[in-house]
């Protein structure tokens, strides 16, 4: 196990009608005025909103509204956001919302106090500040990018066609109201998505560069298997409470970073190379209607089968620990193959239940189904290498060949 730091100060208020208490928390933590940010309706339609609204009312908490947060949120929202927020002097900034709008939220909080253009924070070309930072508080309604925990910030720059994530303990909200009544009403594309991206956030830390950490890596398989076995509960039933209220719970473990504690290379960073998002966020990036967790459900298989030849164990013990798949014994099951096809066998066994768990769910397994196509690829590559530079990852060093590579073989 290496050395790692650890660090989750959000408060979770969790549980059926925990979205009538946003008020009141808010106000026990000395709140008087936010900035709320939402997204493109269904917060409204729903009612969510108005609760949420109600709620800030009746504590005494006045607020100013932001709409528009959209999937793969935009840094032109954030910049209107951070001058809202400026100048109407709020003191927290509340997220209404999935993922997309929780970052939205989040990159307004940084934008804040920095004198320049948000997007420099998110371009490397600047450090976030905390002094004058106003806190981030969300209402989560779409379980999926673990964003009310993480510290993680993803935003879209549609000018330069460009995804960039932001990490840092910054990001992390003060508080997380979670009622999984809210997400009844989910489509089941976008449970299913969503539930694509918390396997992802697991998987990504999981097949980091360390060593097996069998405490963690118990945590990140245990988390996998919920996953399987709730996800079609929830799918077949969408207001089954402990379906939904077990799903929503682990998108926050699988990207809070305890599924990942001392299998980091460096004890101040996240565990993982993050290679399939990386290849992902070029595809959401130059698409904007490509769901994440659908990119995800496509890239992580794909990038599986390209480098599992780097560490044939790891991918054992993978599937032995969420499929219950081993490898066959020649001598002793009496099977006429090498003991290095036994190998090979089981883990394209694994991979295969893995992504057919996501096609079980209603996601796609192909680019062609995303509606990127070979003549896509040198684009995806161009963004790709401004953003990972000429290599990246960890579990595997990939080069832009590499990356072509696992684009090609997911068409």
């Amino acid at each position: 196990m290496n050395n790692f730091s650890f660090n989750c100060p959000t408060k979770f208020v969790f549980g059926r009608g925990t979205t009538d208490q946003t008020g009141a928390q808010l106000a026990a933590l000395g709140h008087r005025h936010a900035l709320v940010v939402y997204g493109q309706g269904s917060v409204v339609r729903t009612g969510t909103l108005g609760r949420v609204l109600a709620s800030l009312d009746e504590a005494g908490v006045s607020y100013v509204e932001l709409s528009g947060a959209r999937p793969n949120p935009e840094i032109e929202l954030v910049r209107k956001g951070v001058e809202l927020a400026r100048n109407e002097k709020v003191d927290v900034i509340l997220g209404v919302g999935g993922g997309s709008t929780i970052d939205t939220a989040k990159a307004i909080s940084l934008g804040v106090p920095y004198t320049g253009d948000t997007w420099d924070l998110f371009s490397r070309a600047a450090q976030p500040i905390a002094e004058g930072k106003p806190p981030v508080a969300c209402v989560l309604t779409i379980p999926a990018a673990g964003s009310e925990a993480s510290d993680s910030c993803v935003i879209t720059n549609d000018e330069k066609c460009l995804k960039k994530g932001l990490s840092t303990d910054l990001n992390r909200p003060e508080l997380a109201i979670m009622d999984p009544e809210l997400t009844f009403t989910l489509p089941p594309y976008q449970t299913a998505a969503g539930v694509t991206d918390m396997c992802a956030h697991i998987m990504e830390r999981y097949f980091s560069g360390a060593d097996a950490v069998p405490v963690t890596d118990g945590i990140a398989c245990s988390l996998l298997r919920t996953l399987i076995a709730e996800a079609p509960r929830a799918l077949a039933n969408p207001e089954d409470y402990d379906a939904r209220a077990n799903i929503m719970w682990v998108g926050m473990l699988a990207h809070n970073g305890i599924a990942g504690v001392g299998r980091n290379l460096v004890p101040t960073s996240r565990a993982g190379g993050w290679e399939s998002h990386g290849l992902e966020h070029e595809l959401s990036a130059h698409d904007p209607k490509i769901a994440h967790g659908a990119g995800l459900a496509v890239i992580f298989p794909a990038w599986m089968r390209y480098v599992w030849r780097e560490n044939p164990e790891r991918f054992l013990a993978f599937g032995r620990d969420v499929f219950d798949i081993e490898p066959v014994n020649p001598e002793e099951d009496g099977v006429d193959i090498t003991a290095e096809q036994a190998v090979a066998d089981a883990v394209e066994a694994t991979i295969d239940a893995l992504q057919e768990f996501f096609v079980s769910m209603g996601m796609p397994s192909t680019l062609g189904e995303l509606g990127i196509t070979e003549a896509d690829i040198d684009a995806l590559i161009q963004t790709l290498e401004q953003n990972k530079g000429a290599e990246f990852g960890e579990f595997k060093r990939l080069t832009m060949d590499d990356a072509r590579s696992i684009y090609m073989s997911a068409l």
